[in-house]
């Protein structure tokens, strides 16, 4: 390994101090970029001899601070092993380094004609490690599901340097435990993801982009499954955007709505065919039978992927709350039904408490998955921090009370780990710590973060 893969003390630089969550900064140890998974390897073997604390770190794109170091700890960054390895478009899979970029595999894929079913608006920065070890969903979810359901095969390195070469590309293989699943989503608590073999999907030959008005969330839950009835599984998207988010975004991009008038609640959705004639045909005929029974209020539909990108920039503004904002971020999901009721709820009792918050809500509503943010400078007389605790210890109360999770996409790190027993039990937390036990039985991977 050479000299330029080590940094130590002041000289880590400090991308490699934090991560997207806002939490406060913390200088390493040392920092560590290998270029192999020998490195790997030989570098995790060095530091269980020594029992040096080790957090790995993809693209540092997450917003529950499961990337930021802790000073004692040596910082594992593996954006430089970025290699896209192989494509295989007869089988359609895809072989990368934990450090390729998901911009760098969607791109790989589309250039062998084929998809990859995970989007994010982090695309170009976050790392299929990172997705990986947070079991990342996005804006594909109601299509093909999590990330989770990508992963053909891992190579993990353990904590005391043992390589697990899980690289298998099938999708049948009852061999005992798939001992991948346990990595996916560990946040990097219980081993260094450093190759995967992703699963790859058939290119649309058509996609069309729409945006709808809605008048309320009962007209939401009832375009999804007509639009579900009318195009079985090829429904790419369907992003659900309340007013306060919407209006907001359009101010950031400075454009004005392409809807005529203000509404409740605006979606937008993808939905990919073979043929383009039946396509728009179908998504025409849907759209005006939802207008004419009050469904939808309004709609627009792309004419153009200029337009299509055009609507999605709205979609994204998400990507510009840290510099518009101090976000207090939350990733919840929640069983369909019961999701317009919980924002309302969370909005009232903002408001209750400190009226004219700002507060935007938008979300995955296919895969029951909501994003609340509020700006914590929209609290009067609290610092963020506490900004930040005072808004998740009513919003959690409510995700606890409905039976819903504290963490739909970004996991749990080290911000939702006083919330985590709002959707966990005792002994899933136990189950969970029995096995963090058996695989980093001294505790050295991602200290500090979920549970420990």
């Amino acid at each position: 390994m050479g000299p330029d893969a080590v940094a130590l003390g002041e000289a880590v630089p400090a991308a490699f101090c934090t991560d997207w969550s806002g939490a406060p900064p913390v200088r390493p140890r040392a920092l560590l970029r290998p270029r192999s998974t020998r490195e790997v390897a030989a570098a995790l073997r060095i530091c269980h001899a020594h029992r040096v604390p080790v957090v790995p770190q993809g693209g540092r794109t997450g917003l529950a601070g499961g990337a930021v170091p802790r000073a004692d700890a040596l910082a594992f960054s593996l954006d430089r092993m970025d290699a896209i390895e192989a494509v295989d478009a007869a089988a359609a899979t895809l072989t990368a380094q934990a450090g390729a970029t998901l911009q760098a595999v969607q791109q790989a894929a589309e250039g062998a004609g084929l998809r990859f079913g995970v989007d994010l608006g982090a695309r170009g920065t976050c790392q299929i490690g990172g997705n990986i070890a947070t079991n990342a969903g996005g804006n594909g979810v109601v299509q093909f599901g999590m990330m989770r359901e990508q992963v053909l095969g891992l190579e993990v390195v353990l904590a005391d340097g043992t390589v697990l070469p899980m690289l298998r590309p099938m999708l049948k293989n009852n061999t005992g435990y798939d001992l991948k699943q346990f990595f996916i989503g560990a946040e990097g608590t219980l081993g260094v993801v450093t190759r995967a073999v992703l699963r790859l999907r058939p290119a649309p030959q058509e996609l069309r982009t729409a945006l709808v008005a809605l008048p309320d969330y009962p007209a939401a839950v009832a375009l999804l499954q007509r639009l579900q009835a009318a195009f079985p599984g090829a429904l790419a998207a369907f992003e659900l955007m309340w007013a306060d988010f919407f209006t907001t975004s359009l101010a950031w991009l400075n454009q004005p709505s392409p809807l005529a008038l203000e509404h409740p609640l605006a979606v937008l959705v993808d939905v990919a065919g073979g043929d383009a004639a039946a396509l728009d045909a179908g998504l025409q005929a849907v759209l005006e039978q939802a207008m004419e029974q009050g469904v939808a209020a309004d709609a627009v539909i792309a004419q153009s992927q200029a337009q299509a990108r055009s609507l999605w920039r709205i979609r994204e503004a998400p990507t510009q709350f840290p510099a518009r904002m101090e976000p207090v971020n939350f990733d919840v999901s929640l069983p369909l039904a019961d999701i317009g009721g919980f924002a309302e709820r969370c909005v009232q009792a903002l408001a209750q408490r400190w009226p004219g918050h700002r507060t935007l809500r938008f979300g995955h509503l296919g895969d029951g998955n909501l994003h609340l943010t509020t700006d914590a400078r929209s609290l009067p007389g609290l610092a963020c921090v506490e900004a930040a605790h005072a808004v998740e210890g009513i919003v959690y109360a409510l995700v606890e009370e409905m039976g819903g999770s504290v963490s739909a996409e970004h996991g749990i790190g080290t911000h939702k780990k006083p919330w985590l027993d709002a959707s966990r039990t005792p002994q899933e937390v136990q189950a969970m710590r029995a096995i963090k036990r058996a695989l980093d039985p001294l505790g050295l991977m991602n200290p500090g973060k979920i549970f420990d």
